[in-house]
């Protein structure tokens, strides 16, 4: 993992009291989720949907993917998709570009396809999709629902062993304005600050 981004997950493990009581229970549910997959000795999906798969949802794909090479947990895939496909949007990708992920898009098209890469031979795949995507599992997995909108309006992930709605704000909501990149890496944050908070709890 690039130095810088260990750093920045050091320095958020040490700010998990801020975590309102009523979300860790959340994060609780996953992170038991987790952990009985592991006794199982079972391979760990985790499908983070919202409802573009544009910004929330790669936030969590990408952060969980983090926090689970962070605290050494293996067989870990992590994937994202919504109710509809739009791209990866730029401004979330900026956000994670400030913190040293190197991000590569690998054609010049309307959703490109992207790699994420936040260490040596540490690759992430990012594309905008619907949940149901072929490139995503299709059973033996958890759902984790990231906005409000793809959780009332997606009542039933086939194949999903658990759901888990874990709703974050939308920082699409501050686009042109001058607290766009404050928004960006706040949500960022706090996607990375629960993600290392699940994981976190693997290890006690």
């Amino acid at each position: 993992m690039f130095r810088n981004i260990h750093d920045y997950c050091t320095s958020l493990t040490r700010q998990f009291g801020i975590i309102p009581s009523h979300r860790q229970a959340l994060l609780l549910e996953l992170s038991d989720y987790i952990a009985t997959q592991i006794v199982l000795k079972k391979d760990i999906n985790l499908l983070f949907v919202c409802t573009h798969n544009s910004r929330r949802s790669h936030f969590g794909q990408i952060w969980a993917a983090v926090a689970a090479d962070f605290f050494n947990v293996a067989s870990i895939s992590t994937f994202s998709g919504g109710t509809e496909s739009t791209c990866f949007n730029e401004n979330a990708i900026a956000a994670l570009r400030l913190l040293g992920f190197d991000i590569n898009a690998t054609a010049d098209i309307n959703n490109p396809v992207y790699h994420v890469i936040f260490g040596e031979n540490q690759i992430i795949t990012c594309f905008s999709k619907r949940y149901d995507d072929s490139v995503n599992p299709y059973a033996n997995f958890a759902a984790i629902m990231t906005c409000s909108d793809a959780e009332q309006n997606c009542p039933v992930i086939f194949g999903a062993d658990k759901r888990i709605g874990i709703c974050y704000d939308d920082p699409k909501a501050f686009d042109n304005t001058p607290m766009q990149e404050e928004a960006y890496h706040a949500r960022s944050e706090q996607i990375a600050l629960e993600m290392l908070f699940v994981f976190a709890q693997l290890k006690k």
